[in-house]
């Protein structure tokens, strides 16, 4: 008994250097093969980002298309070393296949955000640091990804959009343009000057440089409102400049109309009482005397 467990023992042990002498040692090179590939991968990417950088390629094409890339060529790195141990990866592909299929009916809002954010790329309503608004929320573009838009908000939160949401409904992009126009209204008293108020604002407006001339701003009567007289003010700021143009612009009218007596008046009711006793139907007597 003890000389058919020493056989057996040494089968095993042969068998075992062997298998470590052809089909171990190609799992090593293998191994060894597609980390090296994997760290080439790597510095590829890296180098063609640098590349792209220098070439003033857009941020958010980078930002996308280089994990991507480094995820297909991992990918087929991987595919590579399978069929290099023997392993069929046709009968692996197939099972990728169906489960992706499987996923794909599971998860089709994911599929619509996918598809989104194909949209987003190609078509480029938006890009990385863009201010947008978009379903009803505001803030600069931090990130995009194939299935969600990131945005700071200006109180330094960050808004998760799906691109679902973003590819399908209306953008509004404050970026684009270098420019951008801001529309005040002032309201003054039906008592005060109008015109002089109006030279007010005009004389704020071209006391700030940040404010653009060209075009040249428009100042003038927007509506007769019922308890004041509403001045439109409009002008052109650099798109970088236009929240430090519009809360100068609201200071500094306020402190000119102050120091020149124009008043912004409350909300005013004129109520008009009228006094009917003196046409009331008088009471008629009908005492009889006894």
């Amino acid at each position: 008994m003890t000389y058919l467990m020493s056989v057996t023992f040494s089968e095993i042990l042969t068998k075992v250097c062997e298998w470590l002498v052809t089909e171990g040692l190609k799992i090593v090179i293998a191994l060894v093969v597609f980390l090296i590939y994997c760290a080439a991968v790597k510095m590829i990417c890296k180098k063609l980002n640098k590349r792209l950088q220098k070439k003033n390629v857009d941020e958010t094409l980078r930002k996308i298309s280089l994990p991507w890339l480094r995820r297909v060529l991992v990918f087929i790195g991987f595919a590579c070393v399978l069929a290099y141990l023997g392993i069929e990866t046709s009968s692996i592909a197939a099972a990728i296949t169906s489960i992706g299929l499987t996923i794909g009916l599971a998860l089709q809002g994911s599929l619509a955000n996918f598809a989104g954010g194909v949209i987003i790329i190609i078509m480029r309503p938006y890009k990385i640091g863009d201010f947008i608004e978009c379903d009803g929320n505001s803030g600069t573009v931090e990130d995009i990804k194939l299935f969600y838009t990131y945005l700071r908000t200006g109180d330094n939160k960050i808004i998760v959009i799906p691109n679902g949401v973003a590819g399908n409904r209306t953008v509004i992009n404050y970026s684009v343009k270098d420019t951008r126009r801001n529309d005040l209204v002032f309201s003054i008293s039906y008592d005060c000057d109008f015109e002089k108020a109006k030279q007010l604002i005009k004389e704020c407006i071209d006391k700030n440089e940040i404010i653009l001339q060209d075009p040249a701003p428009f100042i003038n009567i927007k509506e007769h409102n019922a308890s004041s007289i509403d001045i439109l003010a409009r002008y052109y700021t650099k798109s970088d400049d236009y929240w430090t143009a519009h809360w100068y612009m609201l200071e500094a009218v306020k402190k000119t109309f102050d120091e020149n007596g124009i008043s912004i008046p409350y909300p005013q009711l004129d109520v008009h009482v009228k006094n009917d006793s003196d046409n009331a139907p008088k009471e008629k007597s009908n005492k009889k005397g006894n």
